[in-house]
């Protein structure tokens, strides 16, 4: 299990620096667009590594509406799994290796 981990991680971490989708000009044209375009790509590449076994309906949901907003909407996605957790502390490791800081993926649960 720590081996498919940690190959996740590296695989994430590998493609974080991707672009992402072209933009209708070809390039991000703000530091905000190419954060979400880097986020969307590290979270394609772990979706394609590991698939969305063990995440539920409304993590998935919440989480394809951040990135369909433009990783603008307000944080939203609640980890309510161990594999939703794993899944959420990966792609916090991928954005800030893409240069995010650890505040911009969409992880936040109500107290």
């Amino acid at each position: 299990m720590k081996g498919c981990i940690a190959a996740a991680v590296a695989l994430v971490l590998a493609c974080s620096s991707w672009a992402g989708p072209a933009l209708a000009s070809g390039q991000p044209s703000s530091w905000s667009e190419t954060k979400c375009a880097r986020y969307t790509a590290a979270w394609s590449a772990l979706m394609t590594r590991r698939g969305p076994y063990g995440l539920g309906a409304d993590f998935l949901g919440r989480h394809e509406a951040f990135i369909v907003s433009g990783c603008t909407s307000a944080p939203d996605v609640c980890p309510q799994s161990a594999a939703e957790l794993n899944v959420a502390n990966i792609m916090v490791i991928a954005a800030m290796n893409a240069g995010t800081a650890s505040t911009f993926p969409p992880f936040r649960c109500p107290r």
